[in-house]
Parts: C-alpha cells; sequence; structure tokens
C-alpha cells in the first residue's frame, strides 16, 4: 500500500481497534447494538485493572465506531501515552486480556512508527513479511497474536504477499482458520517476555513519595489519585504564559500545606523531581534549606502545587454539580450493572463503607475512560469541581494524619550505573554474557594436541568465550548470503545446534557449482524459484546424458586453472611489503599444505618459506583484538559487529 495512502496515528499515540470476526447476515442496527453493549462489558471487565493503573497523557478509552472508508462498524479508541511508553505496552496487555474474555472480537493495535508489535519481534519475522505488506495481517485474537501468513508450499493457505487485504478479507480468514493465523513461537515468546509480569507490575511501575502540598491538593489526590498525570504534565511543559498564574496561588493557597502521601508512577516522579524550579517570591512558597531531611518533600509538593494551579487557570468555571454527576450519563446505567454481573462490589452490603469505597472507584473510573471523552471537561474543570463539591477542608485534622502516612518508596532506581545499563541493553538485545555464547564443538584430539595449547582454550572457556568461537563465527558471516538489502546475521545460529542438510543434496549443488556449461549463461540471481528448479533439472538430465568423465574433467581444470591464478598472484605479491603486516602459519601440517601438489624441485625449504600460507584465523582474530583495543571501552566497530554475532568478550585487562 502506498505510504501517503496510509493512516497516519498522531505522534506519542496508540490507536486500537476491535472487530466481531463474523458479522455475515447481521443489519447494521443489530452490529450497532451488539457493539455498543461489548462497550460496557469489556469497560466493566477491565475496570478492576484500570482502576489501580496511573496513565501519563490519556486512559485507555473505547467506544462504538460505525462503519467507515471501507472499515466495518467496531469499538475503537486512541490513547496519547506520551514519554510514557509503559502505557502502550499495558493496552496491549489490556487487549489481550479482551479478547481472551470475549473470543467473538480480535484487535488490532499501532502507533506512530505502524505494527509496532512487529518491530520488537523483527529478529524473528518471516523474510516477507515487512511494513509495505504487513497491512491487516496483524491481529490479537483469542488472547494470542495471528499474523495472516502468505501461501507457500508447505502451506497454501494465506494471502499473496503482494496482495493487500481488506479487513473483511482478514477477519474471514482468521475465524476460519486460527491456527494457520497463528504466530510462530519465538515472535509470541518475544511478546509475551514483553508483557511479562502484568498485572503485578502494575505496582512495580508506581513510586510513592511524601510531598507537603497545599490542603486542596491533598483533598483532590485522595479522591482523585489518577489527577496527578496532568498535573505533573502541567508543570513539565510550563511557560512563561502559565507561570503569570502562579505568582498569586488563588486556588491553593500555600499556607495550607500539609504532608501528604502521592502516588506517582516512575516516569511522572522522574519528571518533578529532575525539573529545576525556584518558585516566585510572590507566590508564598518558601523552601527549607536543602540539608534539611524534608527538602524533598517541600520540594515535590511545590512543583506539584503548581501543576495544580496551573491546570485550573487554563479552564472555565467549574459545571454545576447536577451537570458533572456521572449518574446523569446514559452509559452509566448499563456499565454499573455490568460491574454487579462481573461481581466486582463482592457481595458488599450496599451502603457499607467498602460499598461506598467501590462505588467511588467505579465513578472515577468512569467519569475518567468514558464521560470525559463524551464530553469537553478538561482536568482543570475536574479539579475545580472536586472542590466545590468538598466544601471547607480541615486544615488541622490532615496535618493530625501527617504521623499515619505509609512510608515512602526509595528512589535509588532512579541511580543507574555503567554496569546496570550494560546489562539493560544486554537483556534488551539478547545478547547476553552468556557461558556458551561464543563456545563451539568440542575440539578433536588433533585440535587438542598440546598440553599448553589445551591449557589456554581452558582458561578462555572459562571466562566464558572462546578465540576459535570468534573465528569460526566471523567465517560464518563472512559466508553467510546477502542481497541489496543488507547482510543477514547469523547471531541465532549456535555452534551447539549446527544446521541440518542433505548430504545427497550438498554434492548434488557441488558438483553443479564445478561443473561449467558453455551453453548456460544465465546467473541464479536472474532467475525466480520455479525458473532455477528448471535448469537444475536440464543440468542434471545433462551430466546423467553425457559421458561418465566429462564433469570430473571439467571439475579438475577448473581447479587447476584457479590454483594458477592464485600461485601468480602470490608471485607477484611478494615482491611487496604487504605480507609483513600478516601472521603467516608456521607448524610443519601449514608448510606440507603450502608444499603439497607442487613438483618436487620446487618443494624446497626456501620455496615452502616463501610460500607459506598465511593464518587467516589468527590474523582475524589479531585485527579485531586491537581494533577493539583501539575503542577503549567505548562503542565502534569491532565490538558492534561482535555483539550483532552474539559474541561477548571480556574487558581488556592487559591495559600494557
Amino acid at each position: 500500500m502506498d505510504f501517503l495512502q496510509r493512516r497516519v496515528v498522531q505522534e506519542d499515540a496508540v490507536q486500537y481497534k476491535l472487530f466481531l470476526t463474523q458479522t455475515a447476515g447481521s443489519t447494521v442496527q443489530h452490529t450497532e447494538e451488539q457493539l455498543s453493549r461489548l462497550v460496557e462489558e469489556i469497560l466493566a471487565k477491565i475496570a478492576p485493572l484500570s482502576m489501580q493503573y496511573i496513565w501519563q497523557n490519556e486512559p485507555f478509552n473505547i467506544k462504538y465506531c460505525p462503519e467507515k472508508a471501507g472499515v466495518p462498524a467496531h469499538i475503537g479508541g486512541v490513547t496519547q501515552f506520551g514519554d510514557n511508553v509503559e502505557d502502550e505496552w499495558f493496552i496491549v496487555y489490556l487487549l489481550k486480556q479482551i479478547t481472551e474474555a470475549f473470543p467473538a472480537l480480535a484487535a488490532r493495535v499501532e502507533d506512530t512508527d505502524g505494527e509496532f508489535l512487529l518491530i520488537e519481534a523483527a529478529d524473528h519475522l518471516p523474510k516477507w513479511l515487512d511494513p509495505d505488506t504487513s497491512e491487516n495481517r496483524i491481529f490479537i485474537y483469542r488472547g494470542a497474536l495471528h499474523l495472516l501468513p502468505c501461501p507457500s508450499r508447505s502451506i497454501p493457505t494465506g494471502i499473496p504477499k503482494d496482495v493487500v487485504p481488506s479487513v473483511q478479507q482478514a477477519l474471514a480468514l482468521l475465524s476460519a482458520q486460527p491456527e494457520a493465523c497463528r504466530a510462530s513461537p519465538k515472535i509470541t515468546s518475544v511478546l509475551d517476555k514483553r508483557l511479562d509480569g502484568y498485572p503485578a507490575k502494575i505496582g512495580a511501575s508506581q513510586h510513592r513519595a511524601h510531598c507537603f502540598v497545599p490542603a486542596g491538593v491533598a483533598m483532590v489526590l485522595a479522591q482523585r489519585p489518577d489527577l496527578v498525570a496532568p498535573a505533573v504534565s502541567a508543570f513539565y511543559l510550563r511557560d512563561p504564559v502559565d507561570l503569570q498564574a502562579c505568582r498569586n496561588f488563588k486556588n491553593f493557597p500555600p499556607e495550607t500545606r500539609v504532608l501528604t502521601s502521592v502516588m506517582f508512577t516512575r516516569c511522572l516522579y522522574a519528571q518533578l523531581l529532575q525539573q529545576q524550579f525556584v518558585p516566585d517570591r510572590r507566590s508564598g512558597f518558601t523552601m527549607p534549606a536543602r540539608s534539611d531531611p524534608r527538602y524533598k518533600a517541600h520540594e515535590l509538593g511545590m512543583k506539584l502545587a503548581h501543576g495544580f494551579e496551573i491546570l485550573c487557570a487554563k479552564c472555565r468555571l467549574p459545571l454545576s454539580d447536577g451537570d458533572s454527576s456521572v449518574s446523569c450519563n446514559p452509559q452509566w446505567k448499563g456499565f454499573l450493572q455490568s460491574l454487579k454481573s462481573n461481581g466486582y462490589f463482592r457481595e458488599e452490603i450496599e451502603g457499607s463503607a467498602r460499598f461506598r469505597q467501590l462505588m467511588t472507584s467505579a465513578e472515577n473510573f468512569f467519569q475518567q475512560s468514558v464521560a470525559s471523552k463524551s464530553g469537553d471537561t478538561s482536568p482543570g474543570e475536574e479539579v475545580l469541581q472536586l472542590l466545590s463539591s468538598c466544601g471547607p477542608i480541615d486544615v488541622e485534622e490532615l496535618r493530625k494524619r501527617e504521623a499515619q502516612l505509609p512510608q515512602e518508596d526509595s528512589d535509588n532506581w532512579l541511580n543507574v550505573t555503567a554496569q546496570d545499563l550494560e546489562r539493560m541493553l544486554e537483556e534488551r538485545s539478547g545478547y547476553g554474557p552468556k557461558p556458551t555464547t561464543a563456545k563451539c564443538p568440542e575440539p578433536t584430539e588433533t585440535e587438542t594436541a598440546g598440553s599448553t595449547e589445551t591449557g589456554n582454550r581452558n582458561e578462555e572457556e572459562e571466562a566464558g568465550y572462546s578465540l576459535l568461537g570468534v573465528s569460526q563465527k566471523m567465517t560464518r558471516f563472512l559466508n553467510a548470503k546477502s542481497s541489496y538489502l543488507g547482510a543477514e546475521l547469523p547471531w541465532n545460529h549456535s555452534c551447539n545446534n549446527p544446521f541440518d542438510y542433505d548430504m545427497p543434496t550438498l554434492i548434488k549443488e557441488m558438483e553443479r557449482i564445478l561443473v561449467t556449461s558453455e551453453e548456460e549463461t544465465l546467473d541464479s540471481d536472474d532467475l525466480c524459484e520455479d525458473e532455477w528448479e528448471g535448469v537444475e533439472d536440464e543440468e542434471d538430465e545433462d551430466i546423467e546424458e553425457g559421458p561418465s568423465g566429462h564433469a570430473e574433467m571439467d571439475g579438475m581444470e577448473a581447479l587447476d586453472t584457479l590454483k594458477g591464478y592464485m600461485d601468480q598472484m602470490d608471485r607477484e605479491l611478494m615482491n611487496t611489503h604487504i605480507g609483513q603486516s600478516f601472521n603467516q602459519a608456521t607448524s610443519a601440517s601449514a608448510q606440507a599444505h603450502a608444499t603439497e601438489g607442487l613438483p618436487s624441485s620446487a618443494a624446497s625449504d626456501e620455496d615452502a618459506e616463501e610460500l607459506r600460507p598465511l593464518d587467516v584465523d589468527l590474523n582475524l582474530v589479531t585485527n579485531l583484538v586491537e581494533s577493539l583495543s583501539c575503542q577503549e571501552g567505548l562503542a565502534g566497530p569491532a565490538s558492534n559487529l561482535l555483539q550483532s554475532l552474539g559474541v561477548h568478550l571480556p574487558p581488556n585487562s592487559d591495559r600494557s
């Protein structure tokens, strides 16, 4: 599909759609009623998870979307996650839970980058799949990722890669053959690893801190903890015009400050803490000395109060209580009924303290996820509504509760050492320092001859790497195939798990390479797969019909010609100094190899010394080590290449 014709998602936002997999025979009205009912049931299903989550900018929200521009009617929504990308992955987790609880639905999700689920699993995607061929092919269905396949000889099911399926075609194939469309285990495992830890991860991504805030802020956060996010964002994105409202705090006077416990996400806490800010002298905020144990609480509270004041200064006057009540929303009744049917109130007696607490949480969630999207209520207006509805605030009562506040969390996670950063990068890239990363198959008796050589190899293996393994991985990389798209890195091929091959096929291919036919002038790159198989069949027939010794003679002539070229090139290079920059083989076997096949008159010691072959592995490892030493621990071509091959070398301990 042409790039200019694609639907563009707004920046730092994630868009999600839930489709009915089977709508055949349903009228437009029936489909709308079914989807509208599912909206209420879905919100009630995810309410226990979403209520405890603090969103960076916007919450997960869904609504009925009618058919438009070839896209069938569906349930959809857009969430702007801002600087906290974890919101985006939490939405993916919610979509997995929704499609698992409602098997009739299939979800699609994308952000500014497009199919970000495929980006996460880029190392394990089939070769035919790219941004141009992935349109309408990626779905979350029944709690798992599904990828509409491309037809092949082994799997005839699918849609050709050069065809962009419509949403209806994709859903029909998905519902008819879900197992054939299921993503491979490698792709699934990568996504499962990214979502590992939910829903317990929600608490781990939050941070509780003590803050000295005006009493009004403490009261607002006690009822709506999620409003801390827009307040932090307002302070973080402030401008000189916003700060004019903070010269005189009309809504949150600083003289009413109390110590309270505030729940942030780690992203919000870091944004608030790392901002350098000095309050206006006219604001009334006085700060203690930096050596004071409560300086951090005063600083956080001062910044948070500025954020709330900026929010209120940007909005209109608060609406009346009758207009702002969630009970006036026509969707509230259905949402409340779905909560009761899902056991949300846990058989609590209506009117009890616990029931009222659950009801307040449900109203806040509905106000945040549904009512705020159906109306034009801004966070500042919600703050003013809470201030006007609570009545006078008992500041002394709030100060008495300071001694009962829960303990705040440690913020040591903000301090990341170089070792921590390296470990996180290794975990993220999948190239961790595993003991078997660069090890190779067990050497034979010939290879391990000599106690000194064996001892050195054992020391290398104990250190978690092998110089022989580095050489062999580089050799596999150089021998790997490449195209105009770039080289394919064989990092996922382990030495302990060599590839399987068919010996007769290998011999047949080697014979085809060695045999040169005067009639054949086509290059293999000019043929498609089917045409190349036809050429192979013709060559096989020619070989079988020709004389028995013809192929063997042609192969020997080709080898003799190549050997002649190599010998001539070696003699020309002998007159230069280029050979002095390489290490040459010195073993008896290497000298025997140098003189092998030469006339007896040319096999003298002097000629063997002159034509002694290079030790390619030794030169390769030597140059890599020298390049790594020149990098002095920083990023460079040698370290980047080795890491892409899955080779992890330890730091240089010899500084000489």
